[in-house]
């Protein structure tokens, strides 16, 4: 048993990675995630890629020690998935079924757990053991990782940080059908939402009147010190740091991992984040660390085979 398989399921495509047992990535790809018939061809096509690469490799089931999967939904600690909305599955223990398919172990988990756990293993995190990742992207995913273990919690819904109320003013309801929750001004939407909320505001003069808003371009402004970008970033820098700064009372981390298309703006977000987390949070947390996720795209795969390490 030489090596193992990450799988990180996406709306989109699922990435794939041969690993060896030290965690080094041997080979990756992707493949279409065919989401018609409620999602049944998803775990079929997984296995006969896997299946396929070990022919290609000229390796034996006897070699892999197993799969790892991270799959957008929650996940409990059994495998059993509870509802993955975007990929049309309901409730049913993947670990078991994947099993099935491919002859090998299977160990299972929740993408932005698995992805806080790859980088904890291979990156922004390395080092530390008791880390919360966030992922600033279309929504706003999280993973934490205490003493080395990811928290999946009772139905594989712990680390949903995107979740957390922190506006009782919000009339918009948020993908959960929540109002007032941290995705809608802290990921990338969000910041699109702020800024065109203080653009109609009033008449201010600002550079992103001129151009398709986005959150890259209101980034782009603030470097460029336009004031209706800098606000933008000042309230959503309050959001997430106050946010942020909720968790840390809850789950005292060494270091917060941001990553995500938003992060993309570089080492001054985190300076927004820490502008509002700092006199927020508790004395004993206040030290935590803030760092840029260095995986990308490939921390769901890295933390996948990383579960089958464990």
């Amino acid at each position: 048993m030489n090596y193992c398989f990450g799988v990180d399921v996406g709306g989109t495509t699922v990435k794939m990675g041969l690993f060896d047992l030290e965690g080094n990535v041997l080979d990756k790809w992707e493949i279409v995630t065919r989401k018609e018939d409620d999602g049944k061809w998803i775990l079929p096509d997984i296995a006969e890629s896997i299946n396929k690469k070990i022919v290609e490799k000229k390796l034996t089931a006897e070699d892999i020690k197993g799969v790892g999967i991270g799959v957008p939904g929650p996940v409990d600690s059994r495998g059993v998935v509870y509802k993955a909305a975007n990929l049309g599955w309901g409730v049913f223990n993947v670990e078991e079924e994947l099993s099935q398919h491919t002859g090998v172990s299977v160990k299972a988990g929740n993408d932005a757990n698995v992805a806080a756990l790859g980088e904890m293993w291979k990156g922004g995190g390395q080092g530390h053991r008791d880390l919360v990742a966030v992922t600033l992207g279309t929504g706003v995913g999280g993973g934490i990782i205490v003493d080395g273990r990811m928290l999946t919690g009772a139905t594989g819904a712990g680390g949903e940080i995107g979740h957390i109320h922190v506006e009782d003013n919000e009339t918009e309801s948020c993908g959960c059908g929540n109002k007032g929750c941290l995705e809608q001004y802290s990921s990338a939407t969000g910041i699109v939402k702020l800024a065109n909320r203080r653009l109609l505001a009033d008449k201010e003069e600002s550079v992103l009147r001129n151009t398709e808003i986005s959150a890259k371009s209101v980034f782009d402004a603030l470097k460029a010190n336009d004031k209706v970008a800098t606000e933008v970033v000042e309230e959503f820098g309050c959001y997430l740091g106050k946010g942020l700064a909720a968790i840390a009372a809850v789950v005292n981390p060494e270091i917060f991992v941001i990553g995500g298309g938003v992060s993309n703006a570089g080492p001054i977000l985190l300076d927004y984040i820490k502008k509002y987390y700092t006199p927020y949070v508790f004395h004993g947390s206040r030290d935590a660390l803030f760092a840029l996720a260095t995986l990308g795209n490939d921390a769901g795969i890295y933390g996948a085979a990383k579960l089958v390490l464990e």
